[in-house]
């Protein structure tokens, strides 16, 4: 539907043939209040299907921004706890430290005494030193993650801090359903399918161009030369008709774009495809990883418990003088790479646990999306 008002006033040429003519010389005003409505019939589907594949790629659009959603999450959660390993080996490396430096002064007190030699003194003094520089080492670490948060969130690095929270407590359970139900949670196959849909949808539409474009038109309103006489009823005018167009000859570009519509398609339906398996083995990949390093983790955790035993046994047997610092300094290296061990495995089993989250669509269902999007102009995820 459309509406042109004009105004214009016009002066014929008296030269004008042919010649006496009795309108050549006139000067006349032409007012015109016309109205037009057009509408095109769908008789095939053309522009049914055309909506149909814009709603669905507007679906896709929908499904995609809640799969940016929940990468930036999850990346979120992973710098998050790896942070907090990391704060656990810092906690761990200092308890350490603080360890290594009564070793030191009881070496030192025995040297003194003449009862040891300066050779433990210097193995302590070593085992201290590399110790400090392991647990600078990791603040370095620390500090990245930290300002990766901090851009994640939206803040200047300088200006945010995370209180050291050392990691201690192992992932809780994570219900992961039948697979049938992970189509309906991952955003990222939403969004294939919904593209697949809509590649269909533009099959019809290639299809519908084989068939003659059907038009209904009407056209009314008032023109007269006085403006004060524009709105009678003498200065209506109207016209009503229909039309046809069909395409006799396009050497082959209707069924060049089947074809390609058709090519189109088949290629979103392996996409699809594509997405579906890759969803199922990231959930399979981090179920077993949960399922290994959780049993890694008893196991390491029974060699901390060796470790510390072996540890108190060889100084009780260094202070008994009956064997050598040196058997101490290496019970001492075995249980703080035990103990770092077990720290690094619970931060796996974290990192894990998240990634088993985002595999499974970290809470999204496909009934968020919205089902009418050419009537709201909304792509966001419905709120109800």
């Amino acid at each position: 539907m459309a509406a042109a008002p004009s105004a214009s006033r016009t002066r014929v040429s008296n030269n004008r043939p042919p010649r006496g003519a009795p309108s050549n010389g006139v000067t006349s005003n032409d007012f015109q209040l016309p109205i037009e409505l057009s509408y095109e019939v769908d008789a095939w589907g053309r522009v049914r299907k055309n909506v149909e594949s814009y709603r669905e790629e507007a679906q896709a659009s929908a499904a995609d921004l809640a799969t940016v959603n929940l990468s930036v999450h999850a990346q979120l959660a992973l710098f998050y706890f790896q942070a907090r390993s990391l704060d656990a080996q810092e906690q761990l490396l200092q308890s350490t430290v603080t360890q290594y430096e009564q070793a030191l002064q009881l070496n030192q007190s025995r040297f003194d005494g003449g009862v040891g030699s300066e050779v433990e003194v210097e193995q302590a003094r070593t085992q201290l030193e590399t110790t400090i520089a392991q647990a600078q080492d990791v603040g370095v670490l620390r500090a990245q993650y930290e300002h990766a948060v901090a851009a994640l969130i939206g803040k200047p690095a300088g200006s945010f801090s995370l209180a050291p929270l050392p990691l201690r407590t192992p992932p809780p359970p994570i219900p992961t359903g039948v697979p049938s139900q992970l189509l309906e949670r991952r955003p990222d196959i939403a969004s294939a399918e919904r593209q697949m849909a809509a590649a269909n949808a533009r099959i019809g539409v290639a299809k519908a161009a084989y068939y003659p474009l059907l038009n209904l038109g009407a056209a009314g309103g008032f023109e007269s030369g006085i403006l004060t006489t524009l709105l009678q009823g003498p200065s209506g005018l109207w016209a009503v008709g229909g039309q046809a167009i069909q395409t006799l000859f396009d050497g082959g570009r209707r069924r060049a774009a089947s074809d390609q519509a058709i090519a189109a398609y088949d290629q979103t339906v392996a996409i699809y495809r594509e997405t579906v398996l890759t969803s199922f083995q990231q959930v399979e990949d981090n179920l077993a990883a949960l399922r290994i390093l959780e049993d890694e983790a008893r196991t390491q955790n029974e060699a901390v418990l060796a470790a510390q035993k072996s540890l108190d046994l060889s100084i009780q047997r260094y202070k008994g003088g009956v064997t050598s610092y040196l058997e101490v300094t290496v019970a001492q290296s075995a249980a703080l790479t035990d103990e770092a061990a077990a720290v690094n495995i619970l931060g796996r089993r974290m990192v894990a646990a998240v990634q088993l989250i985002q595999a499974l669509g970290g809470g999204w269902d496909s009934a968020t999306l919205p089902q009418r999007p050419e009537c709201c102009g909304k792509l966001a995820m419905n709120a109800d």
